[in-house]
């Protein structure tokens, strides 16, 4: 009984130390119940029968669980400071008799209480909040919502399990090592910091490391000129090589000229020279898949692979420069500006910061880069989801949609043929009814193109203007029309108008096996009428007139069915299995058949969108919770040190309002690098992103559209970012003020 009040005292009196670590956690927890609320048995939402919610409910679990190892680390890491700030009372408690042992298991019961309180706000809160994440799966699913406050137990007890098992790892590490430590080591443990920043090793080996790889890629850009260069290419593309080859050996020499004249700067000179030149091999990189689409470069698919990869190498460790360095500027501008240095209390605040960030690099560098990856993820969810649901349009236009390839076939004499009557049969058994059904042949222009089988050389098809119009119509779209001798040209979404453009100007007319044809007036159609409508590694279709097309040789046979009613879950189960018996994946004379459902595409694609965007949001909201907590902890838990140095200022006769402004300055400064820099490097390597697809954004998402969602999610990450700011700033000026000195 007395060790219990002891433990509620001790807890009562330390509420300010935790209670941005309760309030992370209950966050935590709340995120966690919310969003694994989905995956509960108790959890039935009315999606209609033309989904399946198993798929969804395994996905988020899975996602979910594994998202939230990362508190594991914040859990730790608060852990670790609560135990630094208090050793001195260990140390004290210890001198007054009382064991090691017992503290240890006084200190865990103490962050036991505070985690199981703060899991048990957060399942409440999280309750309310799977509310939203209700929203957005129906919304996701086209299906209204109509709020219901519900407590799911196996989701709460699975949340207690998890945070209890958390706590438990971390606090028996805790209490071993006050067991294990020695009453002069927490006696001075407030005095013990990192090694200086002079003589940090770790910033040593991340250069070490960055110069090898500056050889690499200096080498592989070497490699690409002698691959891919040609004098009569155009200088920016010129320019773009031999960038990639002399800025990244820069660096190499670089480094050794501050080996011979190193007592000129130190390792900060190292440094400051390769972050510089890490940003020059940034922008290199960058240019690669920008040349690369602008100029319609030959380059493969793994060359522009690794030019992003440096990119996103070059991206961290300009990052690491900056916060590495960032005390050595302060300290330099402190130095070279004697007017600045001496106005107001800027000698003090130079002071607070140049020690901190000596004591701290390692940690602040860390944090910024985990706040990159939080950035990045917020941005690429919507840029993912946006492009997997827009391409899900793309393929799930029709109910019942067949097609075949001949790839592997080698003799006209084993080309498909017929309506595909099983599908027929299907429907009628099952009552099915069809408003639209449309069976077509693809054909080659030349039958001699029939054994052109190269890669991305393939021959584009052409289809009948019948069949075309046909296709057309299950879409709601109004029929074309073509005069005698001509053909017109549709194209896949995906195409840019460039391409187009090149396309249509390089070929005016079609020679055919029925002769000669011209480019119609009405050039081409960009309606999306389905990828399956094209021939393999092709964007554009030719339609051309049915005597034509009577001609030549057909080598694919489709078919689109559009349905009544859409088709039940299971239905559309039954029918896959059934075309699959009957025309198997590949035959022996090559041909593959293939059948795409609607209710199935859509079911599976809506699940994997839903749960890959539940985890990238969710993730990137624990990381940055994570980061931010980090942030503020660092500066309340050395509060008690920052009281003394305050109060010195008050007997120095400094106002408390100057105070103040010091207060939020020191504040401002320390989230301000870290977040400055994450949100420079995250912006860079998002909008590089962005721009390696931005066809296919054009095509399914649309730039107005995503700004839209960016904006939104920028607003959440200010919002918390600033609750966060405020809460640190009050608690650190109750901390320092003259009250409490």
């Amino acid at each position: 009984m007395m060790y219990a009040k002891l433990v509620l005292r001790s807890a009562r009196r330390s509420a300010r130390d935790y209670l941005v670590y309760i309030v992370t956690l209950t966050i935590c927890a709340a995120l966690f119940y919310a969003f694994l609320s989905v995956s509960s048995r108790f959890y039935q939402p009315d999606i209609g029968v033309e989904y399946d919610f198993t798929a969804l409910s395994d996905g988020m679990k899975i996602a979910i669980c594994a998202v939230t190892l990362l508190l594991l680390f914040l859990i730790r890491f608060a852990g670790r400071y609560m135990l630094r700030s208090r050793q001195r009372e260990f140390a004290l408690e210890a001198i007054l008799g009382m064991e090691q042992r017992t503290i240890g298991r006084l200190f865990f019961a103490e962050t036991c209480i505070m985690g199981g309180a703060a899991a048990a706000l957060g399942i409440g809160l999280g309750a309310l909040c799977s509310q939203f994440i209700t929203a957005l799966l129906l919304t996701s699913y086209g299906q209204s919502y109509r709020p219901s406050w519900t407590l799911f137990p196996d989701t709460a007890a699975l949340t207690v399990a998890f945070f209890a098992l958390s706590f438990l790892a971390v606090g028996l590490s805790n209490a071993r090592a006050i067991r294990r430590t020695r009453l002069a080591d927490m006696l001075n443990a407030a005095r013990q910091n990192e090694a200086p920043l002079a003589k940090s090793r770790w910033m040593q080996a991340v250069a070490g490391l960055y110069l090898l790889l500056s050889v690499l890629m200096a080498a592989n850009g070497a490699r690409m000129l002698c691959y891919y260069g040609d004098s009569r290419l155009p200088l920016p593309v010129q320019l773009m090589f031999w960038a990639n080859i002399l800025v990244p050996a820069a660096l190499p020499l670089w480094a050794a000229v501050w080996l011979l004249r190193r007592r000129e700067g130190g390792l900060p000179a190292l440094v400051l020279g390769l972050t510089v030149g890490a940003a020059c091999c940034a922008l290199a990189a960058a240019s690669v898949p920008v040349m690369q689409r602008q100029y319609a470069l030959a380059f493969g698919g793994g060359d522009v692979n690794q030019a992003l990869t440096f990119l996103l190498a070059d991206l961290l460790f300009l990052l690491c420069g900056v916060v590495w360095l960032a005390s050595s500027l302060l300290a330099g501008w402190k130095a070279r500006s004697p007017a600045h240095r001496y106005r107001g209390e800027a000698l003090f605040f130079y002071g607070q910061m140049i020690s901190k960030l000596r004591t701290t690099s390692k940690t602040m560098t860390l944090t910024s880069i985990t706040l990159v990856l939080s950035i990045f993820l917020f941005a690429a969810a919507p840029v993912l989801v946006g492009w997997a649901e827009g391409y899900l349009d793309a393929r799930s236009m029709y109910d019942v949609q067949i097609f075949s390839r001949y790839n592997d076939v080698y003799d006209e004499a084993d080309l498909p043929r017929g309506d595909y009557g099983a599908v027929t049969a299907f429907l009628a058994e099952h009552g099915v009814e069809a408003t639209h059904d449309c069976a077509f042949s693809l054909y080659l222009p030349r039958r001699a193109g029939f054994s052109n089988r190269y890669k991305y050389a393939f021959p584009a098809a052409a289809v009948s203007l019948r069949d075309y119009n046909a296709i057309r119509a299950s879409q709601g779209l109004a029929p074309i029309a073509l005069g005698e001798g001509e053909f017109a040209t549709q194209w896949k979404a995906i195409a840019t108008d460039e391409e187009r453009d090149a396309f249509l100007q390089a070929h005016p007319t079609l020679a055919t096996d029925a002769g000669v044809l011209t480019l119609a007036a009405e050039r081409y159609y960009e309606a999306n009428l389905g990828e399956t409508l094209y021939n393999s590694y092709t964007d554009v279709v030719y339609i051309l007139p049915d005597e034509v097309c009577a001609q030549l040789l057909p080598v694919m046979r489709g078919r689109y069915i559009m349905t009544a009613q859409p088709l039940p879950y299971e239905t559309a189960r039954a029918l896959e299995r059934a075309f699959t018996a009957a025309y198997p994946e590949q035959t022996a004379g090559g041909v593959s058949y293939g059948i795409r459902l609607r209710t199935l595409q859509v079911n599976s694609a809506r699940a994997s969108n839903f749960v890959l965007q539940a985890a990238m949001l969710y993730g990137g909201v624990v990381l940055m919770v994570i980061c931010l907590t980090v942030l503020s902890l660092q500066q309340l838990l050395d509060a008690g040190q920052y009281r003394c140095r305050f109060s010195v200022l008050r007997r120095l006769g400094v106002e408390e309002s100057r105070i103040r402004r010091l207060v939020l300055r020191q504040l401002g400064f320390w989230f301000g690098l870290p977040v400055g820099a994450a949100v420079l490097v995250g912006a860079g390597a998002a909008g590089c992103f962005v721009a390696a697809l931005r066809a296919e954004i054009e095509a399914y998402i649309g730039f107005g559209a995503l700004a839209a969602q960016l904006g939104v999610t920028a607003a959440i990450l200010a919002a918390l970012l600033g609750c966060y700011f405020v809460s640190t700033w009050v608690l650190f000026r109750r901390a320092v003020d003259a009250s409490s000195a």
